[in-house]
C-alpha cells in the first residue's frame, strides 16, 4: 500500500488551549481556563465578527485523510487516533505517516494558511522531528517542501483557483463541492468545532472532517482536469467508482452515510 499511495488528501479539525489562552491572554486574573476561551472568543467575535480563535492558540483534535493512488483512486479514508483522538498522538502519526508513505503530495483547500501551519507548530509543541518536511536540499520538482510554489510537496486547491492568492475565494471549499455537486456544508461548519467539543460530540467533529475530506477529494479530481493531467470522462469514472466505495462503507461509516444522503451529480452543460 505504501508503494501506491501518491497523494494525502487531508483536513484538520482543532480547538482551543484553554490554559493556554488563560496565561497569554489573561496573566495574573483570577479566570479558569474555560472562563478564559469563552471571554477571548466574545472579543474575538465583537472586533472581527468572527470568534474563531488563532491557530496558534490551538491543538489539533481530528485529523481525516484520504490516500489517493497515483492514477487519482481514492484507496481508504482514515481518522487519525480514532478513538481517542489525542493531539499529540494524532500531530505524531500524521508526520510519521507521512513519511512512511513516501511523502506523498500533500492536498488541502487552503491548507497553507491553517491546517500547515497547525500540524507544524503542533510538532514543533509536542517534540516531533520532521526533517524530511524542514529540509533545505532540493525536493522533486520544486525545491525545498515548504516553498510556497512547490506543488509536488503540498498542493492547496485554494492557491491553485486563486493564483497563489492573487484574488480571494468566496465561498471556500463548500462553494468549489457544490460547483460539482457535492454536498459541501451540511449539519456541522467549521466554527461549530469548538462548542461541539466542548460538548463530547468527538464523533461529530471527526465526521464532519471525514465529509469535508471528501469533498476536497472531488474538488482535487477536477483541478486535474483543469491542469490536464486527467480527462473530462475519466474523471466522471473516478467520481463513479468512489460513489460506489462511499455506498459500500456508508453500512458502517456515520460520515459516508451522511454524504451519501446528500450526493448530487455534477450538471453536465455538455450533456444538456
Amino acid at each position: 500500500m505504501s508503494e501506491e499511495v501518491r497523494y494525502f488528501v487531508f483536513d484538520v479539525e482543532s480547538v482551543a488551549d484553554p490554559k493556554l489562552v488563560a496565561k497569554l491572554r489573561y496573566p495574573g486574573e483570577d479566570i479558569s481556563p474555560d472562563q478564559a476561551v469563552a471571554r477571548y472568543r466574545g472579543e474575538l467575535l465583537e472586533k472581527y465578527e468572527s470568534d474563531f480563535i488563532p491557530y496558534t492558540f490551538q491543538v489539533p483534535v481530528s485529523v481525516a485523510i484520504a490516500k489517493v493512488a497515483a492514477d487519482f483512486r481514492l484507496l481508504d479514508l482514515v481518522v487519525l487516533d480514532e478513538p481517542q483522538f489525542r493531539p499529540h498522538v494524532i500531530t505524531e502519526h500524521f508526520w510519521r505517516g507521512w513519511e512512511k508513505y513516501g511523502q506523498p503530495t500533500l492536498v488541502t483547500f487552503n491548507g497553507r494558511a491553517f491546517d500547515i501551519p497547525l500540524l507544524e507548530l503542533a510538532a514543533f509543541r509536542f517534540g516531533v522531528s520532521v526533517p524530511g518536511w524542514f529540509r533545505n536540499s532540493a525536493a522533486r520538482g520544486g525545491g525545498q517542501p515548504r516553498n510556497r510554489y512547490n506543488t509536488q510537496s503540498h498542493l492547496d486547491l485554494c492557491e491553485l483557483l486563486t493564483n497563489f492568492g492573487s484574488s480571494r475565494f468566496v465561498g471556500g471549499l463548500n462553494l468549489a463541492a457544490n460547483l460539482l455537486g457535492k454536498p459541501g456544508k451540511m449539519e456541522v461548519a467549521g466554527y461549530m468545532v469548538q462548542d461541539l467539543f466542548n460538548a463530547g460530540q468527538l464523533e461529530q467533529i471527526n465526521s464532519y472532517c471525514r465529509c469535508d475530506v471528501l469533498d476536497t477529494y472531488f474538488v482535487f479530481l477536477r483541478s486535474r482536469v483543469l491542469v490536464g493531467e486527467l480527462a473530462l470522462e475519466d474523471e466522471k469514472k473516478l467520481v463513479a467508482r468512489t460513489r460506489d466505495w462511499i455506498e459500500e462503507r456508508s453500512q458502517r461509516d456515520s460520515a459516508c452515510r451522511l454524504y451519501l444522503e446528500h450526493w448530487g451529480d455534477w450538471p453536465n452543460p455538455w450533456e444538456s
